[in-house]
């Protein structure tokens, strides 16, 4: 069997591996795979494809991963959802105590409760929503 077509087995299988665990180290082995099989098709020899395999995965390592580090570990953009909710100003429709109540978010109507237990919101006030549990938006009225 020619080396050009090992090396492009190895790459496959490294590939559908990569498809399955989803971690790039192994997509980054590879497509280092890939690269050696090119050179290996062209006749280079063995101990030099090792040599190739060993520049182009370490290349990879070296590129990639500082990329795809930065784009797993940034922050959220944009949240969805009723965490969208949070931090929104809300409409008080009902008089809001620690137990029940009535707000109007963006145009929908919400229960809820007064996030310290001991306020009472009347009812036209502007509250900002602190969290959504459920399907009951905990608020604080804004000062």
């Amino acid at each position: 069997m020619d080396e050009w077509l090992i090396w492009l087995i190895i790459a496959g299988v490294l590939g559908v591996a990569e498809f399955f665990t989803l971690t790039a180290a192994l997509g980054i082995l590879g497509g280092a795979a890939l690269i050696t099989a090119g050179f290996a098709a062209i006749g280079l020899p063995a101990p030099f494809q090792l040599l190739v395999f060993a520049v182009a995965a370490t290349a990879g390592v070296l590129l990639v991963r500082p990329v795809a580090r930065r784009h797993m570990r940034g922050p959220q953009r944009q949240r969805f959802g009723v965490d969208a909710l949070v931090g929104q100003p809300a409409y008080v429709t009902q008089e809001v105590t620690g137990f029940k109540g009535r707000v109007r978010i963006g145009g929908e109507e919400w229960t809820a409760r007064a996030y310290d237990q001991t306020l009472v919101i009347p009812v036209g006030a502007t509250v900002d929503v602190i969290e959504i549990s459920g399907s009951t938006a905990l608020i604080y009225p804004r000062e």
